[in-house]
């Protein structure tokens, strides 16, 4: 049924339940799985370059990290994973990236923006499901 699967990866809760999901799917289809981490958060009105420089630093160093936890679990469960990191906005780099290398499953995680609405479907989620160019499966 499904053939290529990605998953959207910010390390956050949510996205590593999908991701296991995503694994026991690509286990079941013998489908191949990638992960999308986007980094977009650097800071707009920066004193100097180095807080820039800076805060790139540590973007790379997060998301070399939720790569190497994904890598790890999927190896695991003896997935192969294909990690992606790419800079932009997150929900129109997920869409591109998924049409562009023609993913036939997104899965993402449900999450909210804080503890008091943390059971309200997260914007980020709602636009990845209405925008996608494929079939996507959001995890709680």
């Amino acid at each position: 049924m499904f053939s290529k699967i990605l998953v959207a990866d910010d390390g956050s809760e949510g996205a590593k339940k999908a991701l296991g999901v995503a694994i026991d799917l690509a286990k079941r289809y013998q489908a191949e799985l990638h992960t999308l981490s986007v980094e977009e958060h650097l800071p707009h009105y920066a004193a100097t370059v180095g807080e820039v420089v800076e805060a790139h630093a540590e973007a790379d160093d997060y998301f070399k990290k939720i790569t190497k936890e994904a890598k790890a679990i999927a190896t695991q469960q003896g997935v192969a994973l294909h990690a992606h990191v790419m800079p932009g906005h997150e929900v129109e780099t997920v869409v591109t990236f998924a049409k562009e290398k023609g993913f036939d499953l997104l899965v993402i995680g449900f999450m909210g923006h804080s503890k008091i609405f943390g059971r309200i479907w997260g914007s980020t989620s709602q636009n990845l499901t209405r925008l996608s160019p494929c079939t996507v499966l959001v995890v709680k």
